[in-house]
């Protein structure tokens, strides 16, 4: 017999929250940097100690396996930083709309300025093509489509009484 036991939080609100997760992420990457820092200076000065001058130390493979993972490291720490930032500047202008009075919110909605469309926009481009008349086919060019249908109407009837006579 299996048995699974799931350890479920206690509030029905923990679900989902991740609080703290940014931070550890952070906390997790700048360890492993400084894990790979460690293991670059242990490198070079054994290098060093061989008689291998910083030109050719830098051609190693494993000085450059570890600067490449440094540098993947400082740009993934830099890219939460900015997140981060952002996440403030966000906070902050939605605590200063929510501390904004009422009336000046209602205030704006009826003064919304009207967009007008541009000169050379594609929509005024379709509307045109939409009112040029349909092509008649190339075995009808007796018949021209240049009128309306009312028109076509007319022109039959006139057509129907010459012919009655």
């Amino acid at each position: 017999m299996l048995c699974i036991i799931l350890d479920l939080p206690e509030k029905k609100d923990e679900i989902g929250k991740e609080e703290g997760m940014g931070l550890k992420r952070t906390q997790m990457l700048v360890r492993e940097r400084a894990y790979f820092e460690d293991k670059l200076k242990g490198r070079l000065s054994s290098l060093s100690g061989k008689g291998i001058k910083s030109p050719q130390a830098a051609k190693d493979t494993l000085v450059r396996k570890w600067q490449a993972n440094i540098r993947a490291l400082n740009k993934r720490l830099r890219v939460i930083a900015d997140n981060e930032k952002r996440t403030a500047e966000i906070a902050k202008i939605k605590a200063d709309r929510a501390a904004a009075p009422q009336k000046e919110q209602e205030g704006g909605k009826g003064e919304k300025p009207k967009k007008t469309p541009e000169e050379g926009k594609g929509k005024k481009a379709k509307a045109e093509t939409k009112a040029a008349p349909p092509k008649a086919p190339e075995g009808d060019k007796s018949r021209k489509t240049t009128g309306s249908p009312e028109e076509d109407k007319a022109t039959k009837k006139k057509k129907g009484e010459g012919t009655k006579e």
